[in-house]
């Protein structure tokens, strides 16, 4: 069995791993940067680069690891040359515009399976790359209709996600791309809303000297970079119009309350959801 791992960084690099790790001995095939392949295969992450085509020709499963954008822009390609009966599956952090473009686009015989691992770490690229990294995190899977295409290969890739420690959840492209508005993408922005209102905002430079972990803790995203995120911010716009303006309703709630009652109520809430989030992690490692 071969395999292509379209992007080999973080998320395709760990990919890889993971299946290594877990006992896969067909062959993994990168497609990447000259410099990322050359740091792949020094790791030995995957087996060979190649150029898409010529990997794409080869791979039962192909494995879209890039930015939104990037996928989206190679789905042509992909479609018009991938082997029947192959598998496509990709990593992107949206789903709705991904599916539709590939129901499009993907001739019979050759089966496109979208997804997006709920998993991740501040640092990028192949050097990152970790064989556990989908261990205890849910795996999402956005089949276009909203069931698991009736395919050998489907089952052999969920099988796999199951053995590298992932937990496979499906759900529609819309519902998923609704979801992580507010549980992914809303957190991001305000901690990125945070960390600017701070630059322009604190009346020193040392200033960072009188705060506690907890801003440490609130500003963690906010080092994530403009490029991973502008493609989220685009394709997802709308939900995550809505995600902002229901946080700022909210803001606005909590400065209209800060000497009532209905603080407090909203401090046992959101300490409740807290402590069921927490107690969640815990559970799946």
């Amino acid at each position: 069995m071969t395999i292509a791992i379209v992007g080999v960084g973080l998320i395709g690099g760990s990919f890889a791993r993971a299946l290594r790790r877990h006992g896969f001995r067909g062959r993994l095939i990168g497609v990447s940067s000259p410099r990322t392949l050359a740091a792949a295969l020094a790791r030995r992450v995957v087996d060979q680069g190649l150029p898409l085509e010529d990997a794409l020709r080869q791979s039962d499963w192909v494995y879209l690891a890039q930015p939104v954008a990037r996928i989206l822009e190679l789905l042509p390609e992909v479609a018009r040359l991938a082997r029947r009966n192959a598998l496509v599956t990709d990593a992107g952090s949206t789903k709705s515009l991904i599916v539709a473009r590939a129901r499009e686009l993907f001739p019979r015989g050759v089966t496109f399976l979208g997804g997006h691992p709920m998993a991740g770490k501040a640092e990028r690229g192949v050097q990152a790359a970790d064989a556990d990294l989908f261990r205890g995190a849910v795996y999402v899977l956005t089949p276009a209709g909203a069931r698991l295409p009736r395919s050998q290969q489907v089952r052999r890739f969920c099988s796999w996600l199951k053995k590298i420690g992932a937990r496979p959840w499906i759900m529609t492209p819309e519902d998923h791309d609704r979801t992580v508005a507010f549980t992914s993408h809303l957190p991001q922005l305000c901690s990125t809303a945070l960390g600017s209102l701070l630059e322009d905002k604190l009346p020193a430079r040392d200033s960072w000297l009188v705060a506690g972990g907890g801003l440490r803790d609130a500003l963690r995203l906010a080092a994530s970079p403009y490029e991973v995120w502008r493609d989220i911010c685009l394709t997802n716009s709308g939900n995550i119009d809505r995600a902002l303006l229901a946080y700022i309703q909210k803001l606005e709630y909590l400065r209209e309350n800060l000497r009532q009652r209905a603080l407090r109520e909203e401090f046992e809430r959101a300490a409740g959801l807290a402590a069921r989030f927490s107690a969640g992690r815990r559970n799946r490692t």
